[in-house]
């Protein structure tokens, strides 16, 4: 059945951003809507896989913290840590010097 609120959601959902249990919502009604002609179990996992999958390509679980997040702010920390880890070592010409001398 289409979902009339947020609050319906099910329970896999609800630790998800607010932004992206609508995104959920939306195109688990907007499927369940095309596949009217279809049987309603079918329907039904039809239109969790593809809020699912919409909810996926915007969105991503960080490791580190469990929380879902911005795709983008999990390549913006995961930059940010790499620039951080490379300027922690020495630069290669310099360490290659010091391990000659």
């Amino acid at each position: 059945m289409p979902y009339e609120s947020i609050s319906e959601l099910p329970k896999s959902v609800r630790n998800l951003p607010s932004r992206a249990k609508a995104l959920y919502m939306k195109t688990f009604n907007s499927c369940w809507e095309d596949l009217a002609d279809a049987e309603d179990a079918a329907r039904e996992k039809a239109s969790h896989e593809a809020a699912w999958s919409s909810v996926k390509e915007q969105y991503e679980k960080d490791d580190e913290t469990g929380e879902w997040v911005k795709s983008e702010e999990i390549v913006g920390k995961r930059s940010r840590h790499i620039i951080r880890h490379r300027k922690s070592r020495p630069s290669g010409a310099a360490s290659q010097v010091k391990a000659h001398a």
